[in-house]
């Protein structure tokens, strides 16, 4: 028997179902499909006063940051090449 491997968006995701809008244990796992064993592993690591949670979403908001940065960098490159592509 092979155990599944969840993504840390799907883990965080049912640590909410149960933290946030105070779901049970037992209907998450039911409704998600995993144990509630795992479940409450999750909330362990991924709840509310959590240090890597908070590390996560502190990395999601960097990652959001860049890749905004990069767009607008991308933008300012391309608006170069038709300038110097009209100058020339």
């Amino acid at each position: 028997m092979t155990s599944k491997r969840y993504t840390e968006e799907f883990k965080i995701g049912a640590v909410k179902q149960i933290t946030e809008r105070n779901y049970s244990v037992y209907e998450v796992a039911k409704r998600l499909g995993c144990t509630t064993k795992s479940l409450y592993a999750w909330v362990a690591r991924y709840g509310d006063d959590s240090s890597q949670h908070n590390q996560i979403t502190d990395q999601q908001k960097e990652i959001r940051d860049l890749k905004a940065q990069i767009r607008r960098t991308e933008e300012e490159r391309d608006i170069l090449k038709k300038a110097a592509a009209y100058f020339a």
